[in-house]
């Protein structure tokens, strides 16, 4: 279960200096297991024709499924890694807000599988994707 007690704050505090600051990802709501961020679609996440870049979905969806991890696990004796991404995209998005939700749908002691969906402003999905996590011991 994801903890939910940590502020959100803290949780955006953790995206400082990295990628999901540079694109904007914001962490929005906590569930015991999901976890719902959202991301501007503007120059910092358009590719050359001004679409949604397909790799900033899957940054949102790499940067949920994470972060979402990393509130499962104690951080003092795991890390958490990427292992497998994948990303279908549905549709265009040229400016506004996209919101992502991850859902846990496989939390082992090893491994972490999220389900990620994408959608735009109007509630239709843009895309949809899946993350796998390793757990990582850090006594290793």
């Amino acid at each position: 279960m994801i903890n939910k007690n940590t502020p959100l704050s803290a949780v955006n505090a953790l995206s400082k200096n990295t990628m999901l600051e540079q694109i904007g990802i914001v962490i929005t709501e906590l569930g015991d297991d999901f976890i719902i961020g959202t991301m501007p679609v503007n120059h910092r996440t358009h590719q050359p024709m001004g679409l949604l870049h397909g790799g900033a979905s899957a940054a949102l969806i790499e940067s949920l499924g994470s972060l979402g991890s990393a509130l499962i696990v104690d951080r003092n004796l795991f890390t958490i890694v990427g292992v497998e991404i994948n990303a279908n995209h549905i549709r265009g998005v040229k400016s506004g807000t996209v919101t992502a939700t991850a859902r846990l749908v496989h939390g082992g002691k090893t491994t972490h599988v999220w389900q990620t969906d994408i959608k735009d402003e109007a509630g239709k999905l843009v895309c949809t994707g899946r993350l796998t996590v390793l757990i990582v011991s850090k006594n290793n």
